[in-house]
């Protein structure tokens, strides 16, 4: 049966940490069933999700208190389960533009969070608009809508919901 872990750090960024983590996982045998690598500043978040035996775990996470000594960072791991599909919610894709504001990651997650759509996914980042020098933001994120929600309805209240906020918003269906 296979056992599951997430690991989680924040590093000074370079390409021999990613290499570092991959063979952690390859010389343990665990399989890297999802991972997140990205640039915050001059740090590099990294996030894995790990499969594998219990055993195959097991060393993994015995290999990690020897990794934190020697890049002398703080790694958090925990074992976990895969979420299970039940089949209750459809996956909708969501994506805001608009000016860069501060709350507008707050109220979209507090829209989303008032309505019941499970944020399963979500990425922002802020940019120059290449026309105008304007800082933008742009976020995207999944979400899970549950089966007895009328898309219609929620569609349109989160379209005015960023109307009110001068946001330009898409939610559409994953295909």
């Amino acid at each position: 049966m296979q056992k599951h872990l997430v690991i989680s750090t924040l590093i000074d960024n370079s390409n021999e940490i990613i290499r570092t983590f991959s063979k952690l996982a390859e010389s343990s045998g665990c399989n890297i069933v999802d991972s997140q690598f990205k640039v915050l500043g001059h740090k590099l978040s990294l996030m894995l999700f790990l499969s594998g035996s219990w055993d195959s775990i097991a060393k993994i996470e015995s290999m990690l208190a020897k990794l934190e000594q020697q890049h002398q960072i703080k790694i958090l791991s925990e074992r976990t389960e895969v979420q299970s599909l039940q089949g209750d919610s459809m996956p909708y894709a969501v994506d805001v533009v608009g000016i860069d504001q501060p709350g507008i990651i707050f109220d979209i997650a507090n829209f989303m969070s008032g309505n019941e759509l499970h944020i399963q996914e979500m990425t922002s980042n802020t940019y120059l608009a290449s026309q105008t020098g304007a800082k933008m933001f742009s976020l995207h994120m999944m979400v899970n809508i549950p089966l007895d929600t009328s898309i219609s309805a929620i569609r349109g209240d989160f379209i005015d919901f960023c109307d009110h906020l001068n946001l330009d918003a898409i939610m559409e269906p994953v295909k």
